[in-house]
This record gives structure tokens, C-alpha cells and sequence, in this order.
């Protein structure tokens, strides 16, 4: 009988799934499968990890070195496998660059809360729109301390602070309190992230000496369907956003929502254009739209599990070692569904009732699920990871 042998190696701080050997009775062994050819599409990326007959055919494509010459075919053949390839493809990637039951806990707390004057179709905290949030302050230094106190005791090992506003322009007063803010949370051992919108390279300059980790600013979609969600900042202003933060030295957090009316190419559009930076982002966060009463997207049909199940997989295929976090719209998913998309790579949630203004699930339900599926929790700054390794003092 065919026997496969695989060892677990650790290596430069990530575990390494390698075929060793395999043996078998000549008699018992069917003649070879013939070499698949790789689609037309696929040509120019001749390491594309396309649909592996064998264990070994996948270990030998899961450790690759990542890259950012794909093209937008070869993605789109990788998204396109069948769904169970897709997965097998990405929980082999997974299990070569990451702790595969290791996920981290994260608590994203909304400082400045509605009245933002941008034209985001998804968003509740336009002030274009009519709904439930109302504009509120910039919270004050130890109401957001005393919060990330509070999710460090959940579990939470990633505190994440966000605005409602465009830009971070002048406002001097509001920017010196969330350095104070970066600075406190960072001196109980967590690693900080922050989203205000847009920054030049020396506010993302002072937050890095304020000792921010990583800098959220999301793509949203592909550049071609980008116009139909937003048409107050254009897709280049984000690019050079996230420019701006990785001259300073802080990790990149970027990512997208799914649920927009974004079709199947603007999917891959996204991954494309991320997966295509010079860096890849060290955070990739994966939103399904919460549809919210009064917004020009409420009633939208929100993503199936195979849609975001085989986003998260691809971009952990093209992706590697980028962390890609649950982000929006998790509540909506069943356990089962969400065991799914971590067998397809996501290892990050945010945790806590409300990311930003919208439902999540409660600390105590992610606790249960976590002891269901027996996961851990990933501590802060881990070592040797990528999404960290720029995020020291």
C-alpha cells in the first residue's frame, strides 16, 4: 500500500510541511498520471499553483517564496478551481507559512464616530446618509485605554482604533491625543493598529515613533468597480496612503468588502491588486457587506460562504505569509462557515460586540468557538512574523 510520510520542520520561525518519502508495491502502484497542462491564461506564471493531483504536487507549491509578478489570469485560474481544490490548495499554503489552529483576537474601537463627509455607499457613518448613528467626538485618552484594558482581558492580543473622517489634514488637537493613545495602548503589550482616513508620510512618520504597528487603509474593491461605491476619494488617493505608511515603517493593513456589487472579476481584480504590490500587505482584512438601513446599499444581498471562502483561499494562495483577518458582516455566518474560512486561511478576528457601528459576535461566543474548534490565540508580536516584524520601537 502507498505510504506517505510527512514531517513538520520549523524553519525561519514558520513551520514547513514537507513530503518525505513514499514507497509502494510496484504491482500496486497505477501507471502515472499524465502532467496537467496549465491553462492558457496561466502562461506567464509557470509557478501558478493550479489543481495538484497529489499531497506531494501541493507541499511542493504551498512553501514558495512569495511574489508579486502575478497576472490577473493567473489569479482568476486559482479563484476558479473547483471549490474543494481551491481550499485543499490553501489550507496546504496555510499550514506551510503559519500555526494553523493559531488565530489572533482582535478589538477594533471607533474613536470618532459619524459625521465623515465622504460618499462610501456601504458606510453609516456618512453624514450624507440618513440612519441610526449619530456623530459623536473624538473619545477621550482613558475612555480608549480603559477599553483596550478591557480587550486585552478578553483575549485580545491586536487593538485597533478608527475615524470617521476623510483625511487627517490639520486637525493638530485630535491627531496629539491619538498619539497619546498609540502610546498607551502599545505600553500594555499590544500591538496597534489605527484607521483615520488619509496621512502624509510625516503624520505616518509620528505615528510610527508614537509606536503604531500597522496602518488600516482599505482598497475596498477592484479599481473598476471602485467608482460605483466612492466618488469622493479617488483609488490612487488610497495607494498612496498606504505609500505614505510603508516609507514610515509601519505595517500594511489593506483589504476589501465583498457584498457591493462587485462581481466575480472585481474579486480578483482586489486580490490583484494587492497581491501585485511591491510588498505584499503584511494584514489582508476580508469585510461582507453589513447592509445598513438608509445607506444607497441597504437590502444588498450579502456574499455566500463559497464566495468569501474562495476569496479568503485565493488570497491565501497568492498571499502566503500575509495575515488575513475576518473582518465586517462575521455574524451573519454560521460556525460551520467560519471553520471553513479558517481551514482556507484566515487566521485573525475581530472580536467584541461591534466593529466600528455594526454587529460582531461577543467576546464569550468566539471563546466557545474557538474551544469547539480548538484554536488558540496568537500572542502580540509574535515572533518572527512579517505582519509584526516592522513594528518594533
Amino acid at each position: 500500500p502507498l505510504r506517505t510520510q510527512v514531517s513538520r520542520v520549523a524553519r525561519t520561525g514558520r513551520e514547513t510541511v514537507s513530503v518525505l518519502s513514499t514507497s509502494a508495491q510496484s504491482s500496486a502502484m497505477p501507471p502515472p498520471l499524465p502532467p496537467r497542462s496549465a491553462p492558457e491564461s496561466a502562461a506567464s506564471a509557470p509557478s501558478l499553483p493550479g489543481p495538484a493531483r497529489s499531497l506531494s504536487e501541493v507541499m511542493m507549491q504551498a512553501d514558495a517564496e512569495p511574489r508579486s509578478d502575478w497576472t490577473r489570469e493567473a489569479i482568476a485560474a486559482i479563484y476558479k478551481q473547483p471549490f474543494t481544490e481551491l481550499l485543499f490548495q490553501a489550507a496546504a499554503v496555510h499550514r506551510a507559512n503559519f500555526d494553523p489552529l493559531e488565530v489572533q483576537k482582535c478589538t477594533l474601537l471607533s474613536i470618532k464616530t459619524g459625521g465623515c463627509t465622504e460618499d462610501c455607499k456601504y458606510c453609516s457613518q456618512s453624514s450624507r446618509y440618513k440612519t441610526d448613528v449619530k456623530a459623536t467626538p473624538t473619545m477621550q485618552l482613558d475612555e480608549v485605554l480603559e477599553a483596550a484594558k478591557r480587550a486585552k482581558e478578553a483575549g485580545s492580543t491586536r487593538f485597533c482604533m478608527g475615524t470617521a473622517w476623510r483625511e487627517l489634514g490639520g486637525k493638530k488637537t485630535a491627531f496629539n491625543r491619538i498619539l497619546e493613545m498609540v502610546k498607551g495602548v502599545r505600553g500594555m503589550g499590544l500591538e496597534v493598529c489605527c484607521t483615520l482616513g488619509m496621512v502624509t508620510e510625516e503624520q505616518a512618520r509620528q505615528l510610527k515613533a508614537a509606536g503604531l504597528s500597522a496602518y488600516n487603509h482599505n482598497l475596498d474593491t477592484s479599481r473598476e468597480h471602485y467608482p460605483n461605491v466612492i466618488t469622493t476619494r479617488t483609488y490612487d488617493d488610497r495607494l498612496e496612503t498606504i505609500k505614505n505608511v510603508r516609507k514610515a515603517g509601519i505595517t500594511v493593513c489593506c483589504g476589501g468588502i465583498l457584498g457591493i456589487g462587485e462581481g466575480v472579476d472585481d474579486r480578483i481584480g482586489l486580490l490583484h491588486e494587492l497581491a501585485s504590490m511591491e510588498t505584499h500587505p503584511e494584514s489582508v482584512p476580508i469585510n461582507s457587506l453589513v447592509a445598513i438601513e438608509g445607506t444607497p446599499l441597504a437590502g444588498s444581498t450579502p456574499p455566500t460562504i463559497f464566495e468569501i471562502g474562495r476569496t479568503i483561499a485565493t488570497a491565501r494562495i497568492v498571499m502566503p505569509r500575509t495575515v488575513v483577518r475576518l473582518s465586517a458582516g462575521r455574524l451573519s455566518f454560521t460556525e460551520m462557515d467560519q471553520a471553513i474560512m479558517f481551514m482556507a486561511g484566515a487566521n485573525s478576528i475581530f472580536t467584541g460586540d461591534k466593529l466600528l457601528t455594526t454587529p460582531n459576535p461577543e467576546f464569550d461566543e468566539d471563546s466557545q468557538l474557538f474551544a469547539k474548534l480548538e484554536l488558540k490565540g496568537r500572542p502580540a508580536f509574535a515572533a518572527d512574523r512579517p505582519d509584526v516584524q516592522h513594528a518594533t520601537l
